[in-house]
């Protein structure tokens, strides 16, 4: 039974955005304009929580009647969050020290429901995956920097373009790694009645 429920996704990540189409739904796009800078917390898990709830919130206050996805994404690496690179020398620096090493990727999803202009329902979850990263060689980590890819992405890697060569394996869910998990996605809307096949646009 198919749901004529809106689905939105409150992020500009085309890797989100690439992963519900794959998953069969058709969100639309609302960038939530969230400044993150103001969002901390004490634990790496419980900020990204706060993130992703912060952007849904902003994006479900727009909406009259819509299910909203929020979502953030941080590793944590000895303790510390690693959001975007700063410049080129930060992701140098990064990828010098997690080379060999692992580190906990951490990513908030919050889904609001919002019926008639109030928001009716909320559920916020965190997947956190460990990775695993390879040694890549100076002359390959300076070929990816060349890419821009690692200044667009948290902890600057990723499992679904360039850098997946330099992860040597995932403890976790991988779709989450890339910035969204669909297992919690499928959970957080049985909580709401609905089946994620209701969704399915295909």
């Amino acid at each position: 039974m198919s749901s004529d429920r809106r689905l939105v996704l409150a992020s500009a990540s085309p890797a989100r955005l690439s992963l519900l189409r794959q998953a069969g739904l058709a969100p639309e796009v609302v960038v939530s304009n969230v400044d993150e800078s103001t969002v901390t917390a004490p634990r790496v898990a419980e900020q990204v929580a706060l993130l992703a709830a912060a952007k849904a919130a902003a994006v479900a206050k727009q909406e009259t009647d819509a299910l909203v996805i929020g979502c953030d994404s941080l590793l944590e690496f000895h303790g510390k969050p690693l959001g975007k690179p700063a410049d080129a020398a930060d992701a140098r620096d990064r990828w010098q020290r997690m080379a060999g090493r692992s580190g906990v990727l951490h990513t908030g999803q919050a889904l609001f429901d919002v019926q008639d202009g109030a928001v009716v329902g909320r559920d916020i979850a965190v997947a956190s995956t460990v990775v695993y990263f390879a040694t890549p060689t100076p002359q390959e980590i300076e070929a990816y920097l060349a890419t821009g890819e690692p200044l667009a992405v948290a902890g600057a890697f990723t499992l679904d373009g360039l850098g997946a060569p330099f992860v040597r394996r995932v403890e976790g869910d991988p779709a989450a790694v890339v910035g969204l998990s669909l297992t919690v996605l499928r959970t957080q809307l049985a909580k709401r009645g609905l089946a994620i096949t209701d969704l399915w646009r295909r």
